[in-house]
């Protein structure tokens, strides 16, 4: 055997070398092949490759186990069971009335509850309701109680309807209207039923402070509104704390004294008009 560039050379025999295009075509077709087999059989394959799969069915448990199961679950106190509880009590007998309660985890807790004559009072958990029966356990609507060991639960009363909001407000008593005097400000009603007190920013005073006295119908009828501060009076601002005093003296029958009041952000002109 002899080598020939590009074959091998046997006595009698010539063998050629595949160059490297007919080894990438070839083993592109044979990628090709495999690929457009696999494609096939995915068409005409009618099931996956774990064989006659179907999704599994909604399970729905029956209505004594629903029962159960919300029966079994306290949403207000998921860290405990009260299956064992609501197996174990009856609904109680007693002359009671249940009318609110405060629930803390572990059945902790009080209770407002009334007796037979309708007068309400609070019990701890622990404590005796009457003779013989004691408050074992408070939940955010009933509570349980012990007597000659047995437990019964007593719930809140919810027979009546829940009152609308209509109604509340119908019955709610009606709000007292202002009083405003039926005349002129007069001088006593102003003195009476208005003050002012000296306002300091920075250590020095720069405003009074106009507050009501009594009813504030004064207050009122001389314009005044509340968080009211007096900066000038007469034109002059205010800076002392005897222009309050100086106002109070200004307040004269038939007088009309002229205020600047800072009201909010924005100066406004008044005029405290008095009755002759």
């Amino acid at each position: 055997m002899r080598f020939v560039q590009g074959s091998f050379a046997f006595p009698g025999k010539r063998i050629t070398l595949p160059s490297g295009y007919d080894v990438l075509w070839w083993g592109l077709a044979a990628a090709i092949t495999t690929l457009a087999a696999a494609l096939v059989w995915a068409l005409v394959t009618p099931v996956g490759p774990l064989g006659n799969w179907r999704p599994a069915s909604v399970r729905v448990i029956s209505p004594p186990a629903r029962s159960a199961l919300f029966a079994a679950v306290d949403p207000f106190n998921r860290d405990q069971s009260t299956t064992a509880v609501s197996s174990q009590v009856t609904i109680t007998s007693l002359a009671l009335t249940l009318f609110g309660t405060r629930s803390t985890p572990g059945g902790q807790g009080s209770a407002i509850i009334a007796g037979a004559d309708g007068t309400q009072k609070v019990y701890r958990v622990g404590s005796e309701v009457m003779a013989g029966v004691t408050l074992v356990e408070a939940a955010f609507d009933h509570v349980v109680l012990s007597r000659s060991g047995s437990r019964e639960m007593l719930y809140l009363d919810q027979s009546d309807a829940a009152p609308s909001a209509a109604s509340l407000v119908a019955a709610a008593p009606p709000a007292p209207a202002a009083s405003v005097p039926s005349g002129p400000l007069t001088v006593e009603a102003a003195r009476r039923g208005i003050s002012f007190a000296p306002r300091a920013d920075g250590g020095r005073v720069t405003g009074l402070e106009v507050q009501a006295a009594g009813d504030g119908a004064a207050f009122r009828a001389a314009g005044f509104q509340a968080g009211d501060v007096i900066t000038a009076i007469g034109g002059k601002p205010v800076s002392g704390a005897g222009d309050g005093a100086a106002l109070a003296g200004a307040l004269k029958p038939g007088a009309s004294v002229a205020v600047t009041v800072r009201r909010g952000d924005a100066d406004l002109p008044l005029a405290v008009t008095l009755a002759p």
